[in-house]
């Protein structure tokens, strides 16, 4: 049986971390955060903003970011992005997709310098022309959550359908308060995770990393079919 157009879409959909020189134009973006924004949502409250930079501000974020990593600031997050303490099963699959990413890139599993190197990029968005802050009122609740995170799935969908690639940045929860004190954000704002967006370097290792999915009888249970 033939994959519809957006399971082909979802199929195809990976995390990029190297990326070209392409600008984006404006009006590309504008169209991704539209469809972003068409997402489900409770109540219709549409949680969730997108601070989208490129040139010489996203260089001045990552800058900052960088400079804090380089001083030894300490980590100051405005959420809990995994378990506290993370389950062994959990643990295992990060372990294995960080290991599938070094393989690619020849980092050896007790090169600690190239891999703490390598999750430093993080910070420079890997090198994408646009890098996008996301935030959420820090009042919302987990259902919010999980609304943004339809918006952000929606967001690299439309991106993957115009010919981007996209790879989300759970590490900028990390120095969240560098981001917010640099993009002057308010008090009703809460850093979420950043987003890496541009056309994917098609050369580049990092982008030949696939990582395992589950299948479909470890997440899900069919009722009642026959």
């Amino acid at each position: 049986m033939s994959l519809s157009p957006a399971e082909q879409l979802l199929f195809a959909r990976r995390s990029a971390r190297a990326f070209l020189k392409d600008p984006v134009p404006r009006a590309d973006l504008e169209r991704i955060l539209r469809a972003a924004r068409s997402a489900p949502s409770g109540a219709n409250l549409q949680p969730g903003r997108f601070h989208a930079l490129t040139g010489a501000p996203l260089a001045d974020l990552s800058a900052a970011l960088l400079g804090a990593i380089d001083a030894g600031r300490p980590q100051v997050a405005q959420y809990s992005y995994f378990p506290q303490p993370m389950p062994a099963e959990l643990k295992a699959k990060q372990r294995a997709a960080g290991y599938a990413l070094y393989a690619a890139l020849g980092i050896e599993r007790r090169d600690l310098e190239g891999r703490r190197a390598q999750f430093t990029r993080n910070y420079g968005f890997f090198g994408a022309p646009v890098g996008i802050v996301v935030t959420i009122r820090p009042d919302m609740g987990k259902g919010c959550f999980m609304d943004l995170g339809m918006a952000l799935m929606a967001l690299m969908v439309a991106a993957q359908g115009m010919g981007y690639a996209t790879c989300g940045i759970g590490a900028l929860a990390n120095h969240a308060d560098v981001a917010h004190t640099h993009l002057e954000l308010g008090d009703d704002e809460l850093v979420v995770c950043g987003m890496a967006l541009g056309r994917a370097d098609p050369k580049a290792p990092a982008n030949k990393v696939e990582t395992a999915r589950d299948p479909l009888d470890a997440f899900a249970t069919l009722r009642g079919f026959s």
